[in-house]
């Protein structure tokens, strides 16, 4: 256990210098939100990548690889080709275009390129942000409260308040630049953890047969792409419901934030290919800890959950430590925290933007810099981390059988359908209007809503909408209704000075 703690001593007090470091470099608002535009290629790759995978990927997609077998490598699948789209397709052109706005955030993005006049487009916007950004932090906490109770033996509650308290540190005193650096470093450990234990596993663990035979064995819902029974309507859900949780970075503003802050288009060039390989990676690896695991722990009949935990989120610390000796599980520990605090303090700081620089600033406070502008930033991400911290609180009293995995998701699922549509249609179609804009975010926002709590629940329908979880089919009723509110009000006007921005950046 000593060891443990050393390495958990080392992990927090690289982060605490690296915020400590990154705090005398912020001297503005833009400092605080956009790191001065200033990111390379490695720092803006790993941290775009970090935040979007979260503890989701040790713990979430591990179990889940653990439950449902090689179906769960239709994650990967969607994910690759989420984050190569974003990264190959979108990225240089939100780039350029941000620049010519002189955008801080994606609100920013949004308000220039509609050239609204009021604050309502802003306030939506924001206000959307943040709600769903709370709700994502939240599980983010509840994770590292799971992390420090199975890995420590510690109380959740404890576990929990005391990962917060470092996180909430080191990004507040920081700001963005701290958690770029930061998610740099954690995306490394992340990355060298997830590939080399499933390789270690294998050769040092003496397995029987192999695992494709170990597993269907077990089970052959296991080994079956489709899941349980073979293909049918239902896996079919399911299977899309997997593949189409990588929408999520086609737009998400906390994805999308990071290629505001990277120094130029060379470096879109160069990050692309390492995001792509990143993910690729450490997605594969995660599933395949899951498959490992699953053979490893569990036996004919077996209840997975009751021997991995619920969703199968102790496969990894279950397998970290039949493997490694207590120093290397300390680093495990680490990797672990890793992916919780990267999407933390992320969020954390594009929410105090929404809120500081997005409505508080734009609207009230327009002439807000310097040293009061460095603090009200602070008191916000502490503010809104609490309400946060919070939230997970209360759930995890309301809903002990909720898994890691699917209580991330809902978060993902709500930022993306709120946001992902618009940002794909601002970019790429003309016709695009603020109505429209408006309607797709609170069409986002409300179907996500109506899905998971409503129609989720409905007899029938209900189990192949659970199936397909939540972000398709909201995804899809925001497409539909900014499309339908921009044609149906159309604005010749705008479509020619988007067309004048284009041509702007292209030269």
């Amino acid at each position: 256990m000593l060891e443990k703690y050393l390495m958990l001593f080392l992990y927090f007090s690289v982060l605490m210098l690296i915020g400590y470091v990154a705090a005398g470099r912020i001297h503005s608002i833009k400092d605080y939100f956009a790191g001065g535009k200033t990111l390379g290629y490695w720092a803006a790759s790993f941290s775009t990548q970090a935040t979007g995978e979260s503890a989701w990927l040790l713990l979430g997609l591990t179990g889940m690889g653990a439950m449902v077998g090689v179906s769960a490598y239709w994650v990967v699948v969607g994910e690759v080709f989420g984050v190569g789209i974003a990264w190959f397709v979108m990225a240089n052109r939100f780039k350029a275009l941000t620049d010519r706005y002189d955008s801080l955030t994606v609100t920013d993005f949004l308000v220039s390129r509609f050239r609204t006049t009021s604050h309502l487009l802003r306030i939506v916007a924001a206000l959307s942000l943040t709600v769903f950004v709370m709700i994502y932090i939240s599980a983010q906490i509840d994770a590292t409260g799971s992390a420090f109770e199975r890995f420590l033996g510690w109380n959740y509650h404890a576990g929990a308040i005391i990962g917060f308290v470092i996180v909430v540190a080191y990004c507040t005193v920081g700001g963005f630049l701290a958690v770029v650096w930061t998610d740099l470093f954690q995306g490394v450990v992340m990355l060298a953890a997830l590939v080399f234990l499933p390789l270690f596993a294998w050769l040092v663990i003496d397995t029987p047969v192999g695992l494709h035979e170990g597993l269907a064995a077990i089970d052959p819902a296991l080994v079956s792409i489709w899941g349980g029974n073979g293909f049918s309507l239902l896996n079919l859900m399911t299977v899309l419901g997997m593949l189409f949780i990588g929408i999520g970075f086609l737009g998400s503003p906390q994805i999308f934030a990071r290629f505001i802050a990277i120094r130029d288009k060379r470096e879109v060039d160069r990050g692309k290919w390492v995001a792509v390989a990143f993910t690729l990676l450490v997605d594969s690896s995660a599933v395949t800890i899951g498959l490992i695991g699953r053979y490893l722990f569990t036996d004919t009949g077996a209840d997975p959950a009751a021997v991995l935990g619920n969703g199968g989120q102790n496969v990894l610390p279950d397998l970290v430590e039949t493997v490694f000796p207590a120093i290397i599980v300390g680093l495990y520990v680490a990797a672990v925290l890793s992916a919780i605090m990267s999407t933390v303090s992320s969020l954390l700081i594009m929410a105090a933007g929404a809120v500081t620089h997005d409505l508080y600033q734009k609207i009230y406070r327009p002439d807000l810099a310097g040293a009061s502008a460095r603090a009200i930033s602070r008191w916000v991400t502490l503010s809104l981390a609490s309400i946060s911290l919070l939230i997970a609180m209360v759930v995890s009293l309301v809903s002990p059988d909720r898994t890691i995995f699917w209580f991330i998701i809902f978060g993902w699922s709500g930022i993306a359908a709120t946001f992902c549509p618009m940002i794909i249609l601002s970019m790429f179609w003309r016709g695009y209007t603020a109505r429209g804009a408006i309607a797709s975010m609170l069409a986002g926002f409300g179907a996500t809503m109506l899905f998971k709590f409503v129609l989720q629940n409905l007899a029938g329908i209900g189990a192949y909408l659970t199936a397909v979880e939540t972000l398709p089919p909201a995804f899809l009723v925001s497409l539909i209704a900014g499309m339908l509110v921009s044609l149906w009000w159309p604005d010749a006007a705008l479509g020619k000075a988007y067309d004048e921005d284009l041509e702007q950046i292209a030269q």
